[in-house]
C-alpha cells in the first residue's frame, strides 16, 4: 500500500458546523487570541478560558462527521493513511480514521497545569471544566490544547510521516499557521500533492494540484483521482 498523508485544517470540519477561527466571521473576531488561547490569558482569567472551551466542547458534541471525514476514513481500504490535523475536534476518529495526529491538542481531553503533556479524557456526559477542578497531581485542570506561545510536541512526528509519504494532501487550511504550514517543505519535489479548499490559497509550489472545492466534494474528487494509484 502507498503511504497517503493528509493535513487538515478548520475547513475540514466547517461543513459539520464547527466554527472556524480565521474566517471573516471566525471565532478570533469575537474572542481576542490573547485572552482565550495563551498561557497568559489562562493565568489572568482562567474561568473565561475554561468557558470558551466548554462552549467549543458542547458545540462538538452536537456535531457529526461530514462526508469529507468519512471519505478520508474510507481511503484506508486502499492506502496506508495518516491524518495530521490542526483541528482539536475528534471528527476524524468518529468517522473511522485510525491514525490521527493532533498537532494542536484535543478538545475532549484535559490536562494538569503541572503536566500539560499527560492528558485525561473528558466524559461527554460531563463536558465542562471549572476553576477548582483538579488533576490527580493537585494541579488545576486546563484544556489539552496547544496555545499560542507553547511548543507543538507532535510536529516532528508529523514531519516524519510527510517525509515518507507517497501522496500528500492538504485540506481546508490556509497554510498560514506555523509550524503546521512548514510541513509542505517536507514534501519531495515531484511528489503527488493535492490541495483541497474552496478559497484561493497562496502557495509557493507549482507542482500541487488544486481542487477548489469544499471538504466533502473535494475528498470525493480526490478519491477518484487516487483510484488510479491503488
Amino acid at each position: 500500500m502507498k503511504n497517503l498523508v493528509i493535513l487538515t485544517g478548520a475547513g475540514m470540519s466547517a461543513e459539520s458546523g464547527i466554527a472556524t477561527f480565521r474566517d471573516s466571521n471566525g471565532l478570533w473576531n469575537n474572542y481576542p487570541v490573547e485572552q482565550v488561547a495563551t498561557p497568559e490569558g489562562f493565568r489572568a482569567n482562567p474561568q473565561l478560558v475554561l468557558d470558551f472551551y466548554n462552549h467549543r466542547r458542547r458545540e462538538l458534541l452536537g456535531a457529526e462527521p461530514n462526508d469529507g471525514h468519512r471519505g478520508l476514513a474510507a481511503l484506508e481500504k486502499y492506502f496506508k493513511v495518516h491524518v495530521i490535523t490542526q483541528n482539536v475536534d475528534n471528527l476524524h476518529e468518529r468517522a473511522g480514521s485510525t491514525h490521527v495526529v493532533h498537532l494542536h491538542g484535543e478538545l475532549m481531553k484535559s490536562c494538569s497545569v503541572k503536566n500539560p503533556d499527560a492528558p485525561f479524557p473528558i466524559p461527554p456526559d460531563s463536558p465542562d471544566l471549572h476553576v477548582g477542578d483538579k488533576a490527580p497531581d493537585g494541579g488545576q485542570l486546563r484544556p489539552f490544547i496547544v496555545w499560542f506561545g507553547e511548543a507543538v510536541p507532535k510536529i516532528d512526528e508529523a514531519a516524519r510521516y510527510v517525509e515518507t509519504s507517497d501522496i500528500f494532501v492538504v485540506i481546508g487550511t490556509s497554510l498560514n499557521v506555523y509550524p503546521a504550514a512548514s510541513l509542505l517543505n517536507c514534501v519531495r519535489n515531484g511528489q503527488a500533492t493535492y490541495l483541497i479548499d474552496p478559497q484561493d490559497v497562496r502557495i509557493y509550489r507549482k507542482d500541487i494540484k488544486f481542487i477548489k472545492k469544499g471538504a466533502s466534494e473535494g475528498v470525493r474528487i480526490l478519491a477518484e483521482e487516487l483510484s488510479g494509484m491503488i
